[in-house]
């Protein structure tokens, strides 16, 4: 499938109140899902689209406009953030223990949870000593480099 029919399918998904298009062609498979609106994101809606036979590499990704985290409910203690764009995974695997929890405490160099990018699952390591006092990312949510994943006391 080629670049300018992508373009297309995705100014037709945005336009329309259709949350989620799937096409199946002799070239392959595309889907496209208009991404929920976090509560730290702008106006903006970012809607992802992602070649389901193509290499991670060819992954291309469609963003209507970088939604920057609102100043009002900014959390306020020592911040863990995301240094990556991928997905956010509170467990080594579906179903096992999460890292951390609620009132856990954690130590420099700790791993906290993973953030998975073009198929390489990515331990991410705390920055600072604290408890654990929010989980900012649902598990399985797509995040942005920068992204506040979770907030310490």
């Amino acid at each position: 499938m080629d670049l300018r029919k992508l373009k297309t399918l995705v100014d037709l998904v945005s336009e329309s109140n259709i949350s989620e298009l799937e096409i199946t062609e002799a070239e392959g498979k595309v889907r496209i899902v208009k991404a929920t609106p976090t509560p730290f994101a702008g106006p903006a809606m970012q809607q992802y689209v992602v070649p389901m036979n193509a290499p991670a590499a060819a992954v291309v990704e469609a963003t209507a406009a970088a939604a920057a985290p609102a100043a009002v409910g900014a959390p306020a203690g020592k911040i863990i953030k995301s240094p990556m764009v991928g997905t956010f995974y509170r467990a080594s695997a579906p179903g096992a223990k999460p890292f951390v929890e609620i009132g856990d405490s954690v130590k420099l160099g700790q791993a906290v949870c993973i953030v998975e990018a073009m198929k390489i699952l990515n331990e991410i390591e705390s920055e600072v000593d604290g408890v654990v006092k929010q989980v900012l990312v649902e598990n399985g949510q797509p995040v942005e480099y920068g992204q506040a994943l979770f907030e310490l006391e």
